[in-house]
């Protein structure tokens, strides 16, 4: 019999190695690989036996499908992420940075379902029950049969949970926090979360029970634990937003249930997280459109149409290497635009700082806003204004040609609806029914930055005339 082996395994990412070392290979995280016992592997020829196992019904793919039944919350940004409200006997995992507001979120949510009349279970393993009573009392939620448990054994949670009804909502906060004594390891380790997960997983699909996993995310924003959580649970919601700004965005990174990417826009207020209907007023309720350096980038969030400000400002550099800094956007992405507005615009920005900045603090991911950010640099460059009623959306390849981008007409539809008349993209967006504002083709970056240096130029005219 092949005896049982040591393994070191990381629990910021849950990578095994062979041998302690004081840093991960992986994740480059110091200090974080811990021994853990593994289970032993079975021993070389050894058959596994099949009539322990019991036979499972399978079908084909012909039949009749229904839609999964659903359990709405009340809290309609909250329902469009999850793809129209939690599936019962799902499992979703939520991740956020500490004070994001992700506890005042599920609280909000087990209040709405328990006023409807469906038994929901609060478990935190950070906080008091008298914590968690507090905080429903300075939302107005005390009032709220939610039934409240401190805990982090998970089998005395189950137990629990087993007892009477079954719950439609069960909130684990957070499972770092939780461990069994199944796996002789602490509460947690990568051994102890992916345990414990699954103990969860397990009970929301055998009770029909719709569970909430809360995580804690690591420096890099990613959920802390192994990622093969991330796999096992059936949707995976991520909580951001700056500290500085009055709003948060839940988005979904992965849903067996709904879209993917899908987002969902609150405001942090004194009475807890509101709803935010219309995303794109708020993100341009402060618009500063006399200013270079600012376009309006039509982006998707998912199925909704979001606008939102990009702001640049290209500054001349007493560095020797001259600074790039980047908020709501990706860093690389940035670099590749300045190369190419280099080589096929002829703009010199080696010798400049750069700094790009999406207003309101979310993040974009897509790149569609290459045009909206690379017409905000030349603007601050050539100092000029952009057309206050004008909108840029489009991809830029390394050639310098303007790409095409999907769901060009919810763009344009979303633009027309907030009183833009102009929209600068890629020739052929949208169908001639869904031009709902007037479309300037774009056939390549150089015409892009003609146009912007061309009314820089009148602008200084203008200026010295004065």
């Amino acid at each position: 019999m092949a005896r049982t082996r040591a393994s070191f395994i990381c629990q910021s990412c849950g990578a095994a190695h062979s041998r302690w070392n004081g840093r991960c290979e992986a994740c480059e995280g110091w200090n974080t690989i811990v021994e853990e016992a593994a289970q032993a592997p079975v021993a070389k020829g050894a058959v596994v036996s099949s009539r322990s196992g019991r036979l499972i019904p399978l079908e084909g793919l012909q039949g009749t499908t229904g839609q999964a039944p659903r359990l709405t919350c009340g809290i309609s940004e909250f329902d469009r992420v999850t793809g129209g409200g939690f599936v019962e006997g799902s499992a979703i995992l939520l991740g956020g940075e500490p004070g994001i507001g992700k506890s005042t979120l599920l609280i909000q949510a087990a209040a709405a379902l328990a006023r409807a009349g469906h038994r929901v279970v609060y478990i935190s393993g950070e906080e008091a029950t008298a914590q968690v009573r507090m905080r429903a009392e300075r939302l107005g939620l005390a009032d709220a049969s939610v039934e409240l448990g401190a805990e982090t054994n998970v089998e005395d949670i189950l137990a629990t949970l087993s007892n009477g009804a079954v719950p439609r909502l069960v909130v684990i906060d957070s499972i770092q926090t939780m461990w069994t004594s199944a796996v002789e390891s602490a509460p947690g380790t990568v051994t102890q979360v992916r345990a414990s997960s699954q103990a969860m997983i397990r009970f929301a699909k055998t009770s029909g029970a719709a569970v909430i996993l809360v995580g804690h995310v690591t420096k890099d924003g990613q959920i802390a634990g192994p990622r093969v959580v991330e796999h096992m649970v059936d949707a995976v919601l991520s909580f951001e937003g700056e500290q500085g700004h009055t709003f948060r965005v839940l988005r979904s990174q992965k849903n067996r249930f709904g879209p993917t990417d899908e987002i969902g826009v609150f405001s942090m207020t004194g009475r807890g997280l509101e709803d935010v209907s219309n995303p794109s007023a708020l993100f341009l309720s402060s618009r500063d459109a006399a200013a270079p350096g600012v376009a309006v980038f039509a982006g998707i969030e998912g199925t909704r149409p979001i606008l939102v400000e990009i702001q640049a400002l290209v500054a001349p550099s007493s560095l020797g290497t001259p600074r790039r800094a980047v908020v709501g956007w990706d860093s690389n992405r940035l670099s590749m635009v300045l190369a190419v507005l280099e080589a096929h615009a002829g703009l010199r920005l080696g010798g400049h700082d750069v700094y790009l900045n999406v207003a309101g603090g979310l993040r974009i991911q897509e790149p569609a806003a290459d045009i909206a950010v690379a017409a905000a640099l030349v603007s601050s460059f050539a100092n000029a204004i952009l057309p206050e009623e004008s909108v840029y959306f489009g991809e830029l390849s390394l050639s310098g040609s303007v790409r095409p981008v999907s769901h060009a007409g919810l763009r344009l539809r979303e633009a027309a609806r907030l009183g833009f008349s102009n929209a600068i993209a890629p020739a052929g967006s949208g169908e001639k029914g869904d031009r709902a504002i007037s479309l300037n083709a774009l056939p390549s970056l150089e015409s892009l930055v003609a146009d912007i240096a061309a009314r820089g130029v009148r602008s200084a005219k203008r200026a010295a005339v004065a």
